[in-house]
């Protein structure tokens, strides 16, 4: 009889017939998160995730001390007290591990992989959903991160590039090493800012991904930041964007660092827009380690990251009256909601809105 079942990661493509197992439990298990690598991989997602996925399930089977086919909402309920009451862990993080769980034993159960038949034969039992509305977290709120993640303050922001221009004109004058390394971090953090980038997207940056705009001829071939490595969807390539230029303190800072400093360092064979003094591609670690050290001379916060350089963008371009919509594609958001993360405007701006809101009413 022909099998009607072929699907990557079905059950009678990862069990081989006619062998006896020592441990067909363990056997089974292998088997299943093998069938479920593979079904991961067809649909294009990346290594590193399904690997994080794998150790999560390889965690909750430790934790619950028995197989899948007998897995039940009971243990999901067990679980998911120990990662909120215990291990206190954020909404988010319980909800990524329980839609995790989810994603594998709604693999198990569908009948088109024949694993809940597979069980039944072997060990008179079969996979259940064990992940329901009643036992898991929704998602209620459009932004669930730090509370005490946010931008820089306007009065900050300066602080934080004056500091890094001044370590420039202190290693110039002390003739010492490290002077083109220096403005080249103070130039990454005014892009960083004045494009509203995230550190990956900055760090992937090449020397012809500035290009001209041409309602913005003064910019010059500045006119526009073509970021071809912007965040992706799971198993789907980085999302390209292009970003229109807007300050332009900015775009002078850049155009000084490519035609003036960028050559200093040599390698002219090297496409990066950033590199280091041997000619390697500057990593997103490093400009974590600079920034850190910036921050904590200054004597600022600690919830200051790299990030809240683009939290700033989007915040300071709001209270400046810039439309949400032109912002939301700048920062390369598809919905409107996602915008939530990153607006935390200021008590003046919020003060200004309401006065015009009212205006009207007392006209």
């Amino acid at each position: 009889m022909q099998r009607t079942v072929d699907l990557a990661g079905s059950a009678h493509l990862e069990l081989v017939s006619g062998v006896v197992q020592l441990r067909p439990e363990d056997a089974m298990f292998d088997a299943m998160l093998r069938g479920w690598r593979n079904q991961q991989l067809a649909r294009n997602l990346k290594a590193k995730t399904i690997g994080n996925r794998e150790k999560l399930i390889r965690r909750f089977l430790g934790f619950v001390n028995d197989y899948p086919w007998v897995w039940s909402p009971a243990h999901m309920d067990e679980w998911s007290a120990q990662l909120t009451s215990e291990d206190h862990l954020s909404p988010s993080s319980v909800r990524n591990y329980q839609g995790t769980v989810r994603l594998f034993t709604e693999f198990l159960i569908d009948q088109r992989y024949g694993w809940a038949p597979a069980c039944e034969q072997a060990f008179g039992t079969h996979p259940v959903a064990i992940c329901h509305e009643w036992n898991t977290l929704p998602h209620l709120q459009d932004y669930e991160g730090d509370p005490e993640a946010r931008p820089f303050t306007r009065e900050e922001l300066q602080l934080f590039f004056d500091y890094a221009d001044e370590q420039v004109e202190r290693a110039i004058r002390a003739g010492r090493k490290g002077a083109l390394a220096a403005y080249r971090d103070a130039t990454l953090f005014k892009v960083i800012y004045g494009w509203g980038l995230r550190r990956t997207e900055c760090s992937r940056l090449d020397l012809v991904d500035f290009g001209r705009n041409a309602k913005a001829p003064q910019f010059g071939r500045f006119g526009t930041l073509n970021v071809r490595y912007g965040k992706a969807k799971k198993g789907q390539p980085p999302r390209r964007r292009n970003v229109l230029s807007l300050m332009d303190w900015a775009v002078d800072a850049a155009v000084d660092y490519v035609e003036n400093v960028r050559p200093r360092f040599g390698f002219p064979d090297q496409p990066a827009l950033w590199i280091t003094e041997r000619g390697g591609r500057l990593q997103p670690g490093s400009i974590n380690d600079r920034f850190e050290t910036y921050r904590d001379a200054l004597g600022l916060h600690k919830e200051l990251v790299p990030h809240s350089l683009r939290h700033s963008y989007v915040t300071h371009l709001t209270e400046d009256g810039v439309d949400r919509m032109f912002i939301q594609q700048q920062v390369g958001h598809e919905n409107s909601s996602s915008m939530a993360t990153y607006t935390h405007v200021s008590d003046d701006y919020m003060n200004s809105a309401l006065q015009r809101a009212l205006a009207p009413a007392f006209a």
